[in-house]
């Protein structure tokens, strides 16, 4: 195991390479072009991000290719995240800088399971480098990012896998739910409720409640400045740089947009059609963590300094917003059990990781010629056969469908452009939230109607030299 780390000189003068050097794609060649790469024929892939749900992306990818290299801020995640995966591969380098990664002319593909704020940033670096991109939900930060990833996966041609892994695995019970929704089982006005959990819900240690939190000198084994990236410099906590970085709004959207882009993924997969998008969102009710929302808007709006905020939790605890699409259908985004239901005038399903129950599905166990139906719909919605998922225990079907995607040239079920309008929704009912009132978008133009603070919100200030660059 080789351990390669760098400093801030080293970080910049790796920017510039990447710039001059990296920008002609990669492309997965034949066989006989990457039999050298590739042991059995496999992809050669790194895993940037290893920390909690980044290792396990990581590991996944490990078992159908070789796991060549990782990347983490923190070297501590990597060297856990090696140890985790030396039963799939005992030849995987570590760096601290994921440019170091991206400048290996072996490596085919990259998994990214970094804090939500460097999603859109590395994912575009590695497709300058010609590498094909798994990336985790959710995959932006802002609205701004939506569209520009978009133009970075037309531009460099990659293929580019969503971690919205609902959409292939437990089941395919998301799946069922989406074609009995669609085949209009339930009726023609059709209402789905994404419900998921509190933020700050899920902390390890309530004790320490929501802040505001001391801060310390960060583990010697942790590059804090390059963590950080494009959010403002502020000194390290444990809270910022652990799980707990979902709760503050400078490096994600809460649990709004991380449980809640699962569910209202599947709800878009269902409701949205191939072009439909968020038109309308209004907030019923709302409450945040540690920090006043008139602060937290101040603060994102660039009215408040970093250093003027208190060191606490500040994304929204509790939610419950109404979500309008273009297709004339609804979404309410709301802080409750975890589940998604689809309503219509002819009766209700309700479906979570676990199990998909309701009326309708009773029915369908009693009809033979709607349950061949509804397979076939399944197939057709997923866009490939369905068996092999289903061979393999769908334990690791999301990863295969983007490794198969690569070599076949198909579109990944989570594709890009699926994945920013549902989370565009998401970061909707956010910003209604920070406003306090009903917003509406105009497509064409791409603004809020007559919302000057609202529009503001669409993108954010980016720290330098971490801006982000198509």
């Amino acid at each position: 195991m080789i351990v390669h780390t760098s400093t801030r000189r080293d970080f910049l003068r790796n920017n510039a390479l990447a710039a001059a050097g990296l920008a002609g794609p990669y492309w997965f060649t034949s066989k006989a072009a990457r039999g050298a790469e590739s042991k059995n024929d496999r992809l050669n892939v790194a895993a940037i991000g290893v920390g909690r749900r980044g290792s396990v992306i990581g590991r996944n990818a490990s078992q159908i290719a070789n796991l060549v290299a990782c990347a983490d801020a923190h070297l501590g995640n990597a060297a856990k995240f090696v140890e985790s995966i030396k039963k799939y591969s005992s030849d995987c380098n570590i760096y601290q800088d994921y440019r170091e990664v991206l400048a290996r002319s072996d490596i085919d593909a990259v998994t990214i399971g970094t804090p939500d704020h460097w999603h859109v940033k590395i994912a575009i670096d590695a497709m300058k480098a010609g590498k094909h991109v798994y990336c985790e939900k959710p995959l932006t930060l802002t609205l701004e990012e939506g569209d520009i990833i978009c133009e970075a996966v037309k531009k460099y041609g990659k293929t580019f896998q969503v971690g919205t892994h609902q959409r292939s695995e437990f089941g395919l019970l998301f799946l069922k739910a989406v074609a009995i929704a669609r085949s209009g089982r339930l009726g023609q006005n059709l209402h789905a409720i994404s419900s998921v959990g509190r933020a700050g819900a899920r902390s390890p240690d309530k004790s320490k409640g929501i802040g505001p939190f001391p801060t310390t000198e960060p583990p010697a084994d942790l590059n804090w400045d390059l963590w950080l990236g494009q959010a403002p410099a502020v000194p390290f906590c444990i809270e910022r740089g652990s799980r707990e970085f979902r709760w503050w709004f400078e490096y994600s959207g809460g649990q709004v947009t991380d449980w809640g882009v699962h569910h209202t993924d599947i709800a878009f997969w269902a409701l949205a059609g191939k072009d439909g998008q968020i038109l309308e969102a209004e907030t019923k009710s709302c409450k945040f963590l540690a920090v006043p929302r008139e602060q937290v808007l101040g603060f994102l709006l660039g009215q408040v300094p970093a250093q003027d905020m208190p060191n606490a939790f500040n994304a929204v605890h509790e939610f419950d917003v109404n979500l309008k699409l273009s297709t004339g259908y609804t979404i309410t985004l709301i802080s409750g059990d975890n589940e998604l239901l689809f309503v219509g005038e002819n009766g209700r399903i309700r479906v979570n990781r676990d199990r998909l129950t309701g009326k309708p599905v009773e029915d369908l166990e009693k009809d033979a010629k709607g349950q061949r139906e509804i397979e076939d719909l399944m197939v057709e919605i997923y866009g490939g056969d369905l068996d092999s998922i289903r061979d393999n225990d769908n334990d690791n079907a999301h990863m295969q469908n983007f490794v198969d995607c690569i070599k076949n040239g198909k579109r990944p079920v989570a594709n890009v452009w699926d994945h920013v309008r549902a989370v565009n929704a998401c970061h909707f009912a956010n910003i209604a939230m920070l406003v306090d009132r009903k917003l509406q978008w105009d497509p064409q133009a791409k603004h809020f109607v007559g919302d000057e603070q609202a529009n503001a919100l669409r993108c954010r200030k980016q720290r330098a030299p971490y801006q982000i660059e198509v």
